[in-house]
């Protein structure tokens, strides 16, 4: 069984840079992801807020540059290779890959989060049929089309905005009457003819036939009336559900699963630490992501050396 001296779980922006950072420390370390590295930075179009890239950068190119700084300091990154679980062991912990098992002295869990969903019947019959979670990803099946977009951050408003250019009318459903998103977006959104903003309201129901989505019965939650709104395709942006179950057992985690950390990125069992989406924090970002690894590692040398 290989040795190391840190596993990164996660290949995002949080566990590429915690990789790199410990690459620079000389631990010898792997990262496992599950799928193609970078997670769900993947599915943005132009990542516009993080710092050095004037005009924004695309999710996938920002990623790859990520990957070419690890590769230049020696880490592997191993990909579509899934961890399974985690034992404890006196002193080390031992991580089941679905490549086999490997031993490390401390670990770094950075496997994000996933899109979460609403929870409403048709959603899951009518995944791949007109649901997704992605319109950077399935947008183009629906040029010409009618959309709606449910949710009411930064991810909703991108998507919504991303959509205007390729669907003939967007609808976006919040159930508040304000949105969170950040201040810019908002002002794109509102200037933009075909999007078309549905307030106080959540969808209830996702009909459709054996060809796909059809329709979103709609609720107003003022006057609990409830409507038909007749779509071709709708995109989930909800908020995210932290990829953490596998780490119930070994660590603390909030009420939703979200892992929690001190200000460096330990967690309630030492010798694990946790950064990114996983963890619990105020901001989902790129940006914040990359603080996370950084700190991880960091804390993660620490720990090292006092063992």
């Amino acid at each position: 069984m290989e040795k190391f001296d840190v596993v990164i779980i996660g290949g995002g922006p949080a566990g590429l840079t915690a990789g790199i950072y410990c690459g620079r420390a000389k631990l010898k370390t792997v990262i496992f992801e599950a799928l193609s590295a970078g997670g769900q930075v993947l599915m943005a179009g132009t990542i516009e807020n993080y710092p050095g890239f004037p005009g924004g950068i695309s999710g996938p190119e920002l990623i790859e540059r990520f990957k070419k700084q690890l590769s230049e300091i020696g880490v592997p990154l191993t990909e579509f290779v899934k961890v399974e679980g985690v034992l404890e062991k006196e002193g080390s912990f031992i991580v089941k890959t679905t490549q086999g098992d490997v031993e490390a002295k401390c670990l770094i869990i950075a496997t994000g989060a996933q899109p979460a969903r609403l929870g409403v019947p048709g959603e899951d019959k009518f995944i791949g049929q007109g649901v997704s979670f992605c319109a950077y990803c399935d947008g183009f099946f629906f040029r010409d089309k009618k959309v709606a977009v449910i949710g009411g951050g930064d991810r909703a408003v991108e998507e919504a905005l991303y959509l205007k250019n390729l669907a003939k009318e967007v609808y976006l459903i919040h159930r508040r009457d304000r949105l969170r998103a950040q201040k810019v977006l908002q002002e794109r959104l509102f200037e933009s003819e075909n999007i078309k903003t549905i307030w106080n309201s959540v969808v209830t129901e996702i009909k459709g036939d054996q060809s796909g989505v059809k329709a979103l019965e709609i609720m107003d939650l003022n006057t609990g009336k409830r409507s038909l709104l007749e779509i071709d395709g709708v995109f989930v942006a909800v908020g995210q559900q932290p990829s953490s179950e596998i780490f119930r057992d070994l660590v603390e985690m909030d009420e939703k699963g979200f892992i929690k950390t001190d200000l460096k990125g330990a967690t309630s069992k030492a010798g694990i630490f946790a950064a990114g989406d996983v963890r619990v924090k105020e901001l989902r970002q790129v940006s914040t992501a990359v603080g996370d690894g950084a700190l991880a590692a960091w804390a993660a040398v620490e720990y090292l050396q006092e063992t």
